[in-house]
């Protein structure tokens, strides 16, 4: 059993990244009834939290069917980030988890995301004004380290265990890389066996398919397995790899049935936390990836991306399921 402060994830959990644009209530819920362990918010600037923007207000939204959930922030400044994790903590989720890894400019350029990386004081300073905060557990996420020059995970690990951090995930490229070029999970594992290092290690990067998690589980010994974009379009790979640990067998693979299902709950459910004109218009960006490999399918995706009008989607995906059934994925 894997426990960060008082929350027993199951030996070896899978966890749902955190994802810009992707990773909110309607797509945890789905990615929760198709196995995930343990969920975060997208994530949320401090500073945004502190004007009371609506957008950053409206992702701390969670639920308790998603529980154990974190809400997830960024931010450059200690006194924002303090602030910013008191208002989380009145929402009650089972975590705060900090923005250490993501690479975009925009985030980098005002000193935060992947922009600590060049700064371990810095990183360790707001950190501490997070932890200050809250009463309950912080965790963090983050890359190797800048570049290739100045990777500097191993002292970021020990710094972050130092002052109170309870678990850490580690995207296994660097800032530079963006996300591209080869993972190198050798850097999490060399973590991970540090005797000083007693908390939780996540791994993070490439993990697209039951074999390779079963691979990196046992080669790099890490504590859990957070998994980003393989889960967009496709939920079940949670399922997948835990029946894949417990038999060494592949479940079968979804139909069009069941892409239909998946995408009509996260339509309809996106409709009920956003409201249904955004619901709609902001579903669009997923439907590609739910239909992936089908041949033929252009005409559909068109009517799906185009179509304004609930009970016209719903009707869409009730004549893909007839046209469709019985399809066989090569």
């Amino acid at each position: 059993m894997v426990k960060i402060g008082n929350i027993e994830l199951p030996e070896f959990p899978l966890l749902l990244a955190p994802m810009e644009d992707v990773s909110d209530p309607p797509f945890r819920r789905l990615c929760k009834t198709h196995g995930a362990d343990m969920m975060y918010s997208e994530f949320i600037s401090s500073e945004g939290l502190i004007r009371d923007a609506i957008k950053s207000r409206m992702k701390l939204d969670i639920f308790d069917y998603e529980r154990p959930v974190g809400i997830q922030i960024f931010g450059g400044d200690e006194e924002a980030m303090e602030m910013s994790s008191k208002i989380v903590s009145t929402v009650k989720p089972d975590l705060v988890d900090i923005n250490f890894g993501c690479p975009v400019k925009k985030v980098v350029c005002k000193g935060a995301g992947a922009g600590v990386l060049k700064d371990v004081d810095l990183m360790v300073r707001l950190t501490q004004a997070v932890i200050k905060g809250t009463d309950l557990p912080v965790t963090v996420k983050t890359r190797l380290g800048w570049d290739e020059s100045s990777i500097n995970i191993d002292e970021v690990a020990e710094r972050l265990q130092d002052i109170g951090v309870q678990a850490l995930t580690i995207h296994a490229r660097t800032r530079a890389q963006m996300y591209k070029g080869h993972s190198d999970w050798s850097h999490i594992a060399r973590v991970k066996n540090n005797p000083r290092i007693t908390m939780p290690i996540f791994g993070n990067g490439d993990i697209d398919s039951p074999e390779k998690a079963l691979k990196y589980k046992n080669e790099y010994g890490i504590d859990g397995i957070m998994i980003g974009r393989a889960a967009i379009g496709y939920p079940w790979i949670f399922n997948e790899i835990k029946h894949y640990f417990k038999t060494g067998e592949h479940l079968p693979a979804p139909t069009v049935i069941d892409r239909v299902e998946a995408a009509r709950n996260h339509l309809k459910w996106s409709m009920e936390w956003k409201g249904e004109r955004l619901g709609i218009v902001e579903m669009r960006r997923h439907y590609t990836n739910y239909f992936k490999g089908i041949h033929s399918f252009k005409e559909f995706k068109q009517k799906l991306v185009t179509t304004d009008a609930p009970e016209d989607l719903f009707a869409i995906m009730k004549e893909i399921e007839q046209v469709y059934a019985g399809y066989e994925f090569v």
